[in-house]
């Protein structure tokens, strides 16, 4: 039996982030669970991506009688990647801004004080 690793931690980090966001009642520990899922996530990107003794697909200066390689990496995964590292830095910025704002409200970071919307 083959064990793929890569696809094993992908799974691994989704759980953990996931216990994280469900079962703990601190909002930065939230926070850090869903950087946690999003970690697991770029990691599945790339790990789709992933082609064996392939070769990277970055073409400068070829020669017009020169051969595409057929065992080229698809350079799709590794933008998706890149561009969710990039979203995932702005949405843990946005929810550690509100996580600011909840504690000088309620002076907690507990999420069930926080869930009291009557006052």
């Amino acid at each position: 039996m083959i064990w793929n690793i890569p696809f094993i931690t992908v799974i691994v980090l989704i759980a953990v982030g996931l216990y994280a966001v469900l079962f703990k009642r601190n909002l930065i520990k939230i926070a850090v669970g869903i950087t946690i899922i999003e970690s697991g996530v770029n990691l599945f990107l790339i790990t789709l991506g992933y082609r064996k003794g392939g070769v990277a697909p970055i073409y400068t200066n070829l020669p017009p009688n020169v051969e595409i390689p057929k065992g080229m990496v698809l350079p799709v995964p590794q933008a998706l990647t890149l561009t969710s590292i990039v979203i995932g830095v702005a949405v843990l910025a946005l929810i550690l801004s509100f996580t600011m704002k909840i504690y000088e409200h309620y002076k907690s970071l507990d999420s069930h004080i926080v869930r009291r919307l009557k006052e």
